[in-house]
């Protein structure tokens, strides 16, 4: 008997993989987020894109998706993994330092966006109840792009995670206040025994982990069997998720609870690396059915009311979150940045609007129009997170203002990370002037309040070496680990600027080698010395005698030279002697 080969999660399967193996290298190498990558793909093979085209030409069933019903188990997984990695960054001791932002900030921008997204609405002629429904969904900010976007160890980061958390725990009682004013939920008293069940799911889950949890990772350890560690990993999330779901809660709130869990082990490093294939895929899934309920027949039809519509909620969402993180104290690069990005829709709106219109306070052509304004506005999330870093850029640019200049020459250190501070620290042991720059707003705001002479600024910029103050310049120090913009900017230092000296940071022989044929005057591997050391270091330790460990440091350190020369085209030999290996050597 022939094979079946028209199986339809075959089909999917094929689409889903083969959009990662396209979409996540082609995006990368462009530097965008994979996130829009996605997105594009449920678009084109969904069923308002190619999907549409099947009854025509029946081989575009196979580059289809057949059935994107079927996905939305995969979706819900990948955001299920997204809570349960940021819970594996945090802990207990960090979640409850941020209880007044969680439940201070997140609270009262949830309530005012939703304030003032159901006013506008209202004025626009929706019934308060309509206007109110809409209000709460909209209000909510997308926990599976946004925590994907940013980073939460920085400020904004910080301030994204907090209302997100609190957005997450707001779900139930939301769909709970929808139902009573629709006439179908279960009132108050069912709140009060959902919250009660959840109480008592999380304290169980609480208390499991704390004894069990250990020990289940020490006998996944033991074995040093891969398979078994993730296996017991992925079981830990879903047991969590399925405790919290059946007590009423989001599932999302489970996977968050197992995360602090094994945060608090000392197996969560491991287990992080094991889940990141899997949650970037399950992520994958989900944005590409995002993509499948953009229909541009009827974005292009509605076009007007979907941007008035957008435009309610970006706008609304982002002076609310702006304005709640400024009266809690944040910085207003900070602020603007956060209420941008935190300024789309989110997956959650929809799960909200299909309750709304269970409900009865949405007619079905009213859900449809918000579903296609939410799918629209989850696209444009990493495009608004862009537009929200310039903006942060701009304000910062009025509250950081330069540093007192002296009238003498100053070295210029582009770039103030680890190895920009350090260049600073000892410049400033020999009392050498220097000025610190750098676009990170936050790296500059540490620096001044740890002492150092920094000034926020984008080098790349055109006009702003000039502004800097490159023509008094001692020396140009470029420390970023960003090899393509410090050959430009070596490139651009050396068109405008013959005789300042430039000390670059290179990745590697060959790269040092491009940026001494780019007009470098020293160009320092930042792999080659701490890599003989390291070797040196080992040889001696392992008996073998200084002399011979010596010679052949130097001639490895020979070849690196040659190859420097030769990728450089340099007349003579760059100096690569460490100071280290000059104190040992003889004479």
């Amino acid at each position: 008997m022939a094979a079946d080969f028209h199986s339809p999660a075959l089909s999917d399967a094929l689409v889903i993989l083969g959009a990662a193996g396209i979409v996540i290298p082609v995006f990368a190498r462009f530097r965008i987020t994979p996130v829009i990558g996605f997105i594009l793909v449920g678009l084109l093979v969904g069923p308002h894109g190619l999907g549409a085209r099947v009854a025509e030409h029946p081989w575009l069933w196979h580059v289809t998706i057949s059935d994107p019903g079927a996905l939305a188990p995969f979706a819900e997984f990948g955001i299920i993994l997204l809570l349960f990695s940021v819970g594996l960054e945090l802990s207990f001791a960090r979640l409850w330092a941020m209880r007044r932002e969680v439940f201070g900030v997140g609270a009262a921008e949830l309530a005012g966006s939703a304030a003032l997204i159901g006013a506008g609405l209202a004025l626009g002629g929706q019934a308060w109840p309509t206007a109110l429904a809409l209000g709460l969904a909209l209000a909510l900010s997308s926990t599976a792009l946004v925590l994907k976007i940013t980073d939460a160890r920085t400020p904004v980061g910080r301030a994204a995670l907090s209302m997100l958390l609190f957005e997450d725990i707001a779900l139930v009682p939301i769909i709970f206040l929808l139902g009573a004013l629709g006439g179908t939920g279960a009132g108050g008293d069912g709140i009060l025994a959902t919250l009660g069940l959840g109480a008592l799911a999380i304290a169980g889950l609480l208390v499991a982990g704390r004894l069990l949890l250990p020990t289940l990772f020490a006998h996944a350890a033991r074995t040093k069997s891969p398979e078994l560690f993730l296996s017991a990993s992925l079981v830990v999330v879903i047991v969590a998720a399925l405790a919290t779901s059946a007590a009423g809660l989001s599932p999302i709130v489970g996977a968050l609870i197992a995360g602090l869990l094994i945060a608090e082990t000392e197996y969560h490093g491991e287990v992080e690396v094991m889940t990141e294939p899997f949650k970037g895929l399950a992520l994958g899934v989900f944005l590409i059915t995002v993509g499948m309920q953009l229909d541009l027949g009827r974005i292009w039809a509605d076009l007007a009311a979907i941007l008035s519509a957008l435009a309610l909620v970006f706008v609304g969402k982002a002076v609310v979150t702006a304005l709640m993180l400024r009266l809690s104290g944040a910085r207003r690069g900070t602020s603007a940045e956060a209420g941008l990005l935190l300024a789309s829709p989110s997956e959650t709106t929809l799960i909200v609007l299909t309750a709304a219109s269970a409900a009865g306070l949405l007619t079905t052509e009213v859900a449809q129009f918000w579903q296609t304004v939410t799918a629209l506005g989850l696209t444009v999330t990493p495009i608004m997170a862009l537009v929200g870093r310039w903006a942060a850029r701009r304000v910062d640019r009025g509250t950081l203002r330069p540093p007192a200049e002296g009238e003498g020459p100053r070295a210029l250190i582009i770039g103030f990370g680890r190895v920009g501070r350090l260049v600073a620290d000892m410049l400033d042991q020999h009392q050498q002037p220097y000025l610190a720059v750098d676009a990170d707003a936050d790296l500059i705001m540490s620096a001044r309040q740890d002492g150092y002479v920094a000034q926020f600024g984008d080098a790349a910029r055109p006009g702003q070496l000039a502004r800097l103050g490159i023509d008094r310049a001692s020396a140009v120090i470029l420390t970023m680990d960003d090899p393509q913009g410090v050959l430009r900017l070596v490139r651009r230092i050396r068109k405008d600027h013959a005789q300042v000296p430039i000390i670059a940071r290179a990745r590697d022989a060959a790269h040092a080698g491009q940026l001494y044929r780019a007009g470098a005057t020293h160009a320092v591997p930042e792999t080659l010395e701490s890599s003989l050391q390291l070797s040196e270091a080992v040889l001696v330790d392992l008996g073998v005698p200084m002399g011979f460990v010596i010679a052949s440091i130097h001639e490895k350190r020979d070849l690196f030279r040659q190859q420097i020369m030769d990728e450089g085209d340099l007349p003579e030999k760059p100096k690569l002697k460490s100071a280290h290996l000059r104190e040992r050597m003889p004479g």
